[in-house]
């Protein structure tokens, strides 16, 4: 979709990287780090000042106490997944994925030698159907994968339901990966709860983070994992032998970023929250239905809501040839997908997005017209 909307000269609310101005502190922060540091290679872990900032980072946003033989710092959120997925899963294992999903799960697990099986979310509210849950495991499996806050639908899981998972996974010796990349970008009243502070899940739960989705930094590409020692030290021997390490100056900067105050943190998350209401208003007022989202930097426009087809790939080339990107939530699916809704990313300049919301709004009137005609 952004390699079309380039050829187009469409505007792309379609990925998910932000073109509001990046965040003076990291940045000056790395250019230190590249005269002030090292740069050769750091510890496989991660460099011990950034181990400890993340775990500084968590205990005070998140009530969690992490110890540093817990972390290892990653290329990436999907790098960590690799690692994760790549010691956890051996041949023959199924995992467990909720739909919808980030498109890297199926293609690790069947990396692995795992086999997929897969639950869906109930829309319109997203809502993790425990019951088929609890249905979809057998003796074979491993592993349950999940995404809170999720993309594409901008919600969380609560701590009953983590809690409930945890009971199943106690019940049938399951391990657990939660990708919480989206937790820095809580935008709304929701609060975001880890696995990790959930009792039965503490030993038995991987927690996923990315410094680029905290900081809006996408391409930077710095991740971690935390788990129990047991669980890392699994981890670890893997990630040795994929990316060995991440890039010096990025995890010095990293560090110092996750040390600054909330104030700081709480004023970053704020320019997202504006550009949410800015989207959402705008596209109201032209007539679109929206589900509520509190996280990520994606709205989801609920098609038959909106008075439109449920094709949610026909609209979406339809919006581009009116020259806006966005992505199919079927494309987030691998079986049976749900097709009447589309996402939309509002991390954009207010120029960019009410230059969308007009060219969106005679979209939607042009259906209309010819619905009419």
């Amino acid at each position: 979709m952004s390699r079309r909307c380039q050829d187009l000269g469409a505007i792309n609310l379609g990925q998910g990287f932000p073109d509001l101005p990046e965040p003076a502190e990291l940045i000056k922060s790395a250019r230190a780090a590249l005269s002030g540091h090292s740069n050769q290679y750091p510890p496989m872990r991660g460099l011990p000042e950034l181990r400890r900032a993340i775990a500084g980072y968590y205990a005070q946003t998140q009530g969690l106490s992490v110890s540093d033989d817990e972390i290892i710092v990653t290329s990436g959120g999907t790098e960590a997944l690799a690692s994760t997925i790549l010691a956890l899963v051996a041949p023959g294992d199924e995992v467990i994925l909720v739909q919808p999903l980030y498109d890297a799960y199926l293609p690790l697990v069947e990396r692995a030698g795992g086999i997929a099986r897969y639950i869906s979310l109930t829309p319109p509210d997203w809502r993790l159907p425990l019951a088929a849950l609890a249905a979809a495991i057998t003796p074979r499996t491993r592993l349950i994968i999940v995404n809170t806050p999720n993309n594409p639908t901008g919600t969380l899981i609560d701590a009953g339901t983590l809690t409930a998972i945890g009971d199943l996974c106690e019940a049938h010796d399951l391990l657990l990966i939660c990708d919480e990349v989206w937790e820095g970008m809580v935008l709304g009243t929701a609060r975001h709860v880890s696995p990790l502070t959930i009792p039965r899940l503490r030993h038995r739960a991987v927690k996923i983070g990315s410094a680029g989705k905290i900081f809006s930094l996408t391409g930077w590409k710095v991740g971690w994992t935390v788990a129990s020692p047991a669980l890392s030290a699994r981890i670890a021997a893997r990630h040795q032998f994929l990316t060995f390490t991440t890039a010096t100056p990025l995890q010095w900067a990293v560090a110092e970023g996750l040390a600054l105050p909330p104030a700081w943190h709480d004023a970053h998350r704020a320019r997202y929250a504006a550009g949410r209401e800015r989207l959402t208003r705008g596209l109201q007022a032209a007539g679109y239905a929206l589900l509520p989202a509190d996280a990520t930097w994606f709205v989801t426009i609920d098609l038959a809501a909106s008075g439109l087809p449920a094709d949610d790939r026909a609209i979406s080339e339809g919006m581009l040839a009116a020259g806006v990107g966005s992505i199919p939530v079927s494309a987030f699916y691998a079986a049976a997908p749900e097709t009447g809704y589309l996402r939309l990313c509002f991390a954009k300049q207010d120029a960019t997005l009410d230059a969308a919301i007009t060219r969106l709004a005679a979209f939607r009137a042009g259906i209309e017209g010819g619905a009419a005609t």
